[in-house]
């Protein structure tokens, strides 16, 4: 389970409106306190999340804590992202009371002149697609700080982080960020020339931007492996064979796998890849060889260049997963790509089941690689987590 799915718990339903309210009060920052009252099942989860004990009742929650602790986790989300991702977009109270005292709406004249610097059959399909979403209502300085955003990277598309090129654009290293208009408007102009359609996810988002050169973030969001040995004489291949003989887990991140020399691994080589951390701690406190990688839930954009990187050099990947339906919808999303199955058939499942009893819950999900295992799994009702069945995988690894 990932921690946007133990966020999304029904316990903590009183303060995400708290905290969403205050977010559109302060412009989408996460500054403040909420204070919120929480039973048993949500002190316990947010107090986890937080890394503090927590005791049921009314309580306060600084915002900036848990947007930093949220930023720093495998999730790498900010608190915004997370509020959007589980109820849904957010409003910039005070970008719309700026809209509305300015007394005027940025008229059609005026859009054209903002993009009468840029050219292509996109720009068009950039208007209707911003008109159509209501965002050409946009207060004028965040219209003209998008525009000059996409012509940034559309005449001069260098290397740089997000930050750099809001600060430039708009004065606001956080100018472009995910919930602000402008950055709305921009990341729909660089889809737009792309020839793309508008992102929804944080994952589509980031990919776009970085098509043009454009970091959202390659420092957060790791991969986390044990025993891997890439070949080679790379000082980063020899780095990285010397933590596999010591038994080190290593978080690597996107920015490092950009760089490292390839091939990571040889022809027909086994890697077996997990989507929970608990998997890699017992493996190194048994001393397995490994290697193993843990995706840590939905995979980052680190673990997808990896489970990649490794499948192009003609390593075999085999994945496990949770058998619950968030978890087989990020197996059937890293099997897409080429790795295969590992204990994750209904064979497996229905093995597994009488030694768990956690209740299933969610939408269904079709598991292609197994059709019947979706349907067990619906008629079971139960979910069972990889930490059930470690001794079983570890068995694998030798």
């Amino acid at each position: 389970m990932t921690l946007l799915d133990e966020l999304a718990h029904p316990s903590l339903g009183t303060f995400w409106s708290a905290a969403r309210r205050q977010l559109e009060r302060t412009g989408l920052e996460p500054a403040g306190t909420v204070v919120v009252e929480l039973d048993d099942a949500g002190a316990d989860l947010l107090g986890g999340v937080l890394g503090v004990r927590m005791r049921p009742g009314r309580r306060r929650i600084a915002l900036a804590d848990l947007d930093a602790v949220l930023r720093g986790s495998p999730a790498a989300v900010s608190l915004v992202e997370a509020a959007m991702a589980l109820h849904g977009p957010l409003r910039d109270l005070p970008a719309e009371r700026a809209a509305r005292e300015s007394a005027r709406e940025t008229s059609a004249a005026d859009w054209a002149a903002l993009v009468a610097p840029l050219s292509g059959a996109w720009v068009p399909v950039w208007t209707e697609g911003l008109r159509a979403a209501g965002l050409l209502r946009s207060a004028p300085a965040a219209l003209a700080a998008a525009v000059a955003a996409v012509r940034t990277v559309d005449v001069d598309p260098l290397p740089r982080t997000l930050g750099e090129l809001a600060a430039a654009v708009t004065g606001d290293a956080h100018g472009l960020d995910p919930g602000r208009r402008a950055g709305a408007v921009a990341v729909r102009g660089v889809a737009a020339r792309a020839g793309e359609p508008a992102p929804t996810t944080a994952a589509d988002r980031a990919r776009l931007w970085a098509e043009v050169g454009v970091r959202t973030d390659d420092v957060s969001g790791t991969a986390l492996v044990l025993g891997w040995r890439p070949p080679g004489t790379s000082a980063w291949a020899v780095s990285m064979r010397a933590r596999a003989d010591l038994g080190v887990p290593t978080h690597v991140t996107l920015r490092e796998l950009r760089v490292a020399p390839r091939p990571w691994a040889a022809p027909d080589d086994v890697v077996h890849a997990c989507e929970n951390p608990q998997v890699v701690q017992a493996a190194a406190d048994r001393v397995l060889s490994g290697p193993l990688i843990c995706l840590q839930g939905n995979p980052s954009a680190a673990g997808s260049l990896l489970v990649e990187g490794l499948l192009a050099d003609g390593a075999v990947v085999r994945y496990h997963g949770d058998f619950d339906w968030p978890g087989v919808a990020i197996a059937g999303r890293v099997l897409a790509v080429g790795a295969r199955p590992w204990r994750l058939s209904v064979v497996d499942y229905r093995a597994a089941v009488p030694a768990a009893g956690v209740p299933l819950t969610g939408r269904p999900v079709v598991t292609p690689w197994d059709p019947e295992l979706a349907s067990a799994m619906a008629d079971t009702g139960i979910a069972v987590h990889e930490e059930a069945v470690i001794d079983l995988l570890l068995t694998d690894l030798g």
